[in-house]
């Protein structure tokens, strides 16, 4: 809910300060990413400074109000530093929301709350996209509102979160990639790849569908990823040794079916099967990674999981429209190579590597 929320409502913003820079517009959906990434990297040393539920409710409180403050600002500037301070905020809640499931929960079970997690993520963004865009619908302003959802969290924190200290142990350093490389190598390029989809599918599929069939479709994915995030443990404990396969080919797949055409049974296989990549492909390194890095994964693994992942966000359209102008090729075939990168990389870093036991 970061950026992507806002963004059904980037049209009607554009046209409100119409005469502006259009890149400024564009920052208002891609700024939080940046500090997001920034506020990561600072993690462990905000955990050193506030136990669990005072670092939460400060980052769900500074949410707040940095996305729905936004509702009473007129200037594009101003704008702009509430969208970096939303940054900042996810930076300060994200880690928190998959690595306190490494800290109080034993390995076994963390591969279906992970699911769940990745399930609610999906379930979120559904929400609150379809709800700024009917508020944008009243004024552009108002779809800035829909960030007030996180005064729910807020209460469910305070209420049932612990106060506890955490470590604190952590940060950017090459030790830590090192260790945790497979993963964070891997969240990058799954973002890469899913992020190729929202930015390129409207625009390819209009052709063949309706505005309103589009908008469905790309519900549609989302819903795929929904469930397959409910039923995630389940495969993990089923197919563990299989499941490092699933993401990357699942994204080679889809995108090789929307590069067949906009015939309607490619595109909506083509969703079907990167909706399924994107829902095993988080939960899957989640997984790995807070396993691996124990009750630490919230002060280790979990900053650079989520910069990653922000990180692939931001660059995935700087990555993929230059190699496929310049390849004179689909932003889908470019997909296709990027999901077989990711295959490979897969198979290397994972050959040697012990799945934990669930």
């Amino acid at each position: 809910m970061a950026g992507a929320a806002i963004a059904p409502a980037l049209g009607i913003i554009n046209k409100h300060f119409a005469g502006q820079d259009p890149l400024l517009i564009q920052l208002v959906v891609s700024l939080p990413a940046l500090f997001i990434i920034l506020t990561n990297l600072f993690f462990p040393l905000l955990c050193r400074l506030m136990k669990t539920r005072t670092l939460a409710l400060t980052g769900l409180m500074l949410y707040v109000l940095a996305g729905a403050g936004a509702f009473f600002v007129d200037n594009i500037w101003v704008l702009l530093v509430f969208r970096a301070l939303m940054g900042v905020s996810v930076g300060m809640i994200m880690p928190l929301s998959t690595g306190l499931l490494a800290y109080y929960f034993p390995p076994e079970e963390q591969a279906g709350l992970m699911g769940l997690s990745a399930a609610m993520n999906q379930m979120g963004g559904v929400v609150a996209t379809f709800l700024a865009g009917l508020l944008a619908s009243v004024n552009w302003n108002y779809a800035f509102l829909v960030y007030l959802l996180g005064v729910i969290a807020m209460i469910l924190v305070a209420l049932f979160l612990p106060n506890e200290r955490l470590s604190g142990r952590g940060g950017v350093s090459l030790s830590l990639l090192k260790r945790f490389h497979p993963s964070v190598v891997g969240m990058f390029l799954v973002m890469v790849l899913f992020f190729i989809y929202p930015t390129n599918f409207a625009l390819t599929a209009s052709s063949s569908l309706s505005e309103m069939a589009v908008t469905l479709v790309m519900v549609g994915l989302d819903v795929v990823a929904f469930l397959v995030g409910l039923v995630f443990g389940a495969m993990m404990k089923r197919f563990a040794t299989q499941m490092k396969y699933a993401a990357p080919s699942g994204f080679m797949g889809g995108y090789l079916c929307l590069a067949a055409g906009n015939n309607l049974v490619w595109l909506l296989l083509g969703s079907v099967l990167i909706g399924i990549a994107n829902g095993i492909g988080v939960p899957y390194l989640n997984t790995i990674g807070s396993v691996k890095a124990g009750k630490d994964a919230a002060t280790t693994v979990m900053p650079l999981l989520s910069a990653a992942l922000y990180l692939g966000q931001f660059l995935s359209p700087l990555i993929v429209s230059p190699i496929a102008s310049s390849a004179g090729i689909s932003p889908y075939m470019v997909g296709a190579g990027i999901a077989f990168i990711y295959l490979l990389q897969a198979i290397i870093t994972r050959k040697q590597q012990m799945l934990p036991r669930i």
